[in-house]
């Protein structure tokens, strides 16, 4: 840990206490051969989770853990974990366990591989391990986002992405902002990329959204980035001269 990392992977969890020791794990052997130190923001959960965490310390020298003292959301563990950060590429991931970490030096290869001005390389769950309902309001909702926001993205609810920690730091910080992150780079002048990746089953723990809940959420959040991106005004660059 006495050099800076090239990557932060960054892992917001809340009660996954089951999932987040084997997910540490799998993060710590996808990254094996970087420069690279994982970041898991425990929001004040209620279960063994930071406790289980804290006893990886030993095996799993890159691993630090930061803790909420209040539940704050994802998208603010989110956030913490980018600002504590040490690494200029940061990688995030959901802490239940569906997103496959394998999947993450792939995105950041990506990533690397554009131009300067690609500051995000999203994720897009393939093959669904989701209830039927919850695909479909997925669908649903990731359509009208697109339709809307002219994101380019199909799945911005994938918690897989690689971007870079400045332009994230360069947005503005608003709840469910994890959600809109495409859109929010490209408001910026920025390009975004997506790649398909793998998603799994939820092995333990329970889901903290409902679809009621996503969706009362989303019609305030998306008025709010279409309010954004209406008073956005691009210089296209700047030069000191």
């Amino acid at each position: 840990m006495a050099s800076m990392p090239d990557i932060s992977v960054v892992v917001p969890v809340y009660d996954e206490e089951g999932a987040a020791p084997a997910l540490a794990r799998e993060i710590a052997a996808a990254f094996a051969g970087r420069a690279f130190e994982i970041v898991f923001v425990d929001d004040a959960s209620r279960d063994g989770t930071r406790a289980a965490l804290k006893a990886l310390a030993g095996e799993i020298p890159e691993l630090r853990i930061l803790a909420h003292r209040k539940n704050s959301g994802q998208s603010r563990a989110v956030r913490s974990g980018v600002l504590a950060a040490r690494a200029p590429v940061i990688v995030t991931l959901d802490g239940d366990g569906q997103n496959d970490p394998a999947d993450g030096p792939g995105l950041v290869d990506a990533l690397d591989a554009g131009p300067p001005e690609l500051a995000l390389v999203g994720g897009e769950r393939v093959k669904r391990q989701d209830s039927r309902a919850k695909k479909l309001a997925s669908r649903v909702g990731n359509g009208v986002r697109k339709r809307l926001l002219r994101d380019t993205a199909n799945d911005t609810g994938c918690g897989l992405k690689a971007f870079r920690r400045e332009a994230f730091l360069r947005l503005p910080y608003f709840d469910h902002i994890h959600r809109y992150l495409p859109a929010l780079m490209l408001r910026e002048g920025y390009q975004v990329a997506f790649r398909p990746v793998n998603h799994r089953h939820r092995q333990t723990g329970r889901s903290k959204y409902t679809n009621l809940g996503r969706l009362m959420a989303s019609l305030s959040d998306l008025l709010g980035v279409m309010w954004l991106q209406s008073r956005a005004r691009n210089p296209g660059g700047v030069d000191e001269v």
